[in-house]
């Protein structure tokens, strides 16, 4: 994805749906900085091209190689944050696992069968004991006002 010398002085809206690009350059523009989000879900991103002021997302541990020439600074072979030996500030909570989610970014994914807030609940979401309460309530209440509210209706 070339966006290279577009005048850009922040990072575009559209650019979060481009997360699957390998090669991305925004060299050339008059970026003042690259906020820390986004490059959010960018796992695929391999080699990015920023302005020499600017650092490369996550920082430079975060990129197996970090370049800079005259125009421009190359972050290359983005690193799985999950994979580090140092301790993440972080840590996912139990029943969870780690995974990337761009330059220097985690997302915690729940194990099977954990889900909801902490992947603290287990199992699925009892759907048929919802939707029985549910479809049973909504009938009783609809017979209930139909037999009270009747006789206030005018017949034609």
């Amino acid at each position: 994805l070339d966006l290279s010398n577009c005048s850009l002085h922040s990072v575009p809206p559209g650019l979060a749906e481009a997360t699957t690009a390998i090669v991305l350059d925004l060299t050339e523009n008059p970026l003042a900085a690259l906020p820390s989000g986004s490059l959010l879900g960018f796992t695929h991103l391999q080699s990015l091209a920023v302005p020499p002021a600017l650092q490369c997302p996550g920082g430079s541990d975060t990129w197996q190689e970090v370049t800079v020439d005259g125009s421009s600074r190359l972050c290359q072979g983005q690193r799985n944050p999950c994979n580090s030996s140092v301790e993440l500030a972080w840590p996912c909570p139990e029943n969870s696992v780690c995974a990337p989610d761009g330059p220097g970014l985690i997302q915690c994914l729940c194990d099977s069968p954990f889900h909801g807030y902490k992947c603290l609940r287990e199992g699925t979401f009892p759907m048929l004991l919802f939707g029985g309460i549910l479809g049973t309530a909504t009938v009783s209440l609809s017979l209930l006002l139909w037999g009270t509210q009747r006789r206030k209706a005018k017949s034609p």
